[in-house]
């Protein structure tokens, strides 16, 4: 694991950062550490951004099942700078147990030899494909090796197409590429970026063998990040506001002037940290002229399912159903839970499941649990709840990148953040915090080359 590129010149002066998420969290830190003066502005009564949890009686609900890989190290330094990095759990070697309604559970593993054999015996193996079919998979696989994510016209293609042209069919697409893409990009193949898919095939899958072991927090969400952020940041001397909307951002002769609940701040420089429609409000139309444009990124649901069974159904941790209305399982019980079984099931790219009702998708994952696990059938569920996210992503598909935006505007001193610029990965927590890391860069680069004797008015 490697950390971010050193600092710049260490800059002097009032920077804002406009939101609280993971891109505004690695924003302030990487400001401090240069030596800025931060104020983080959050709109939320909590940092964390789409990353936080909920007090439901007495469990504690994250928003989404983040989980990540080995790969992300930007976010894995974050972890650590923060002290939470053992609060997660990551796996030894990738291993995911697919299930299909009426099978048993089938391991999807890695081998311990050197990429890219390591994924060989995984495909040779995968039983829920037929031989022609595993075969196909795996020249699929080499060629993916060779797709390179950062040309623009690979951005345009549909993963789906391409896939289609290298011999995939429909039940393939379906069991086994599907079961990585929907998850990583909240699409399914024919809807996706081949440039997105490829970068999370490459990197966390394809490249070094131990790229795609997965990592899972131990804690909730907001004790993963938010509170220990709000005590870093405090130890660094930035200052912290929460429940402080922005209004609108005004460019002046010595920094920024900002519109915050009815009074005004000015500073310096700004991280504009926040979701692509927000940024599109608030950023000066001479700083991004193309701003315009970013609501063509769209968004993207994921909906989870809630269930609290009275005894266990199953003795997995999570797992992948395919052929199945549920998606992903998770086991988030607890010991306090007393014996009971707290099942999640996150379903990507849920525009069909946005507009259910609670009911109807309660009984639909039920169902399909008792399908996948046959203990569900006679375990009286104790509760049940339904979480939405309707803006969970953006739409990651062919040609979005033509409108991610770089880290810096055409004013300077004002720069953005967020997994929806342009970092050149999907919209994951990795990406959020490359891109926070990367507009501090901008800002930081900015104020060094600002006379030393120019300060904006706190």
């Amino acid at each position: 694991m490697t950390g971010p590129d050193p600092l710049p010149t260490p800059a002097e002066g009032d920077v804002c950062v406009i939101g609280g998420g993971l891109a505004g969290i690695a924003a302030a830190l990487r400001l401090a550490d240069a030596g800025a003066r931060v104020t983080l502005l959050e709109s939320r009564p909590e940092l964390g951004g789409a990353t936080y949890s909920f007090q439901r009686d007495d469990l504690t609900v994250d928003t989404g099942q983040h989980v990540f890989l080995r790969c992300y190290s930007a976010y894995r330094e974050l972890l650590a700078r923060l002290g939470t990095d053992g609060d997660t759990d990551v796996q030894k070697r990738f291993s995911v147990p697919v299930l299909l309604p009426g099978r048993s559970a089938h391991l999807l593993t890695r081998s311990r030899l050197p990429a890219p054999a390591h994924l060989l015996p995984a495909l040779s193996r995968y039983r829920l494909l037929d031989r022609g079919e595993r075969l196909a998979a795996i020249r699929a696989a080499a060629a993916l090796r060779h797709v390179d994510p950062d040309r623009r016209a690979t951005d345009e293609e549909s993963f789906g197409d391409w896939l289609t042209a290298h011999g995939q069919r429909p039940r393939a697409i379906r069991r086994l590429w599907d079961l990585i893409t929907v998850a990583a990009l909240n699409v399914p193949a024919d809807r996706a970026s081949l440039a997105l898919a490829a970068r999370v095939f490459r990197t966390g899958l394809l490249g070094s063998a131990d790229a795609g072991d997965i990592g899972r927090p131990l804690v909730p969400l907001t004790d993963l990040h938010a509170i220990p952020a709000r005590r870093v940041l405090a130890g660094l001397r930035v200052r912290v506001r929460t429940h402080a909307r922005v209004g609108w951002i005004r460019q002046e002769e010595q920094g920024f002037r900002l519109g915050i609940n009815g009074s005004e701040l000015t500073t310096q420089a700004v991280v504009l940290a926040v979701p692509h429609p927000a940024a599109a409000r608030l950023v000066p139309a001479s700083a991004a002229p193309d701003a315009g444009r970013w609501s063509l990124l769209g968004a993207a649901p994921i909906v989870n399912v809630h269930l609290r069974y009275a005894a266990p159904v199953t003795e997995l941790r999570f797992a992948a159903a395919v052929e199945s209305p549920a998606q992903w399982i998770f086991d988030r019980s607890t010991p306090e839970m007393g014996g009971e079984q707290h099942l999640v099931v996150s379903l990507s790219a849920a525009d069909a499941e946005l507009a259910r009702s609670t009911a109807d998708l309660v009984a639909a994952q039920r169902a399909a649990l008792a399908e996948l696990f046959p203990a569900a059938r006679a375990t009286a569920v104790r509760d049940a709840f339904v979480t939405r996210e309707p803006r969970a992503t953006f739409r990651q598909g062919p040609g979005t990148r033509a409108y991610r935006p770089q880290a810096a505007t055409r004013m300077p001193g004002l720069a953005l953040a967020g997994a929806w610029t342009d970092t050149g990965w999907p919209d994951t927590m990795e990406g959020a915090v490359r891109s926070g890391t990367d507009a501090a860069d901008v800002v930081c680069r900015h104020l060094a080359s600002r006379p030393r004797h120019t300060e904006a008015a706190r």
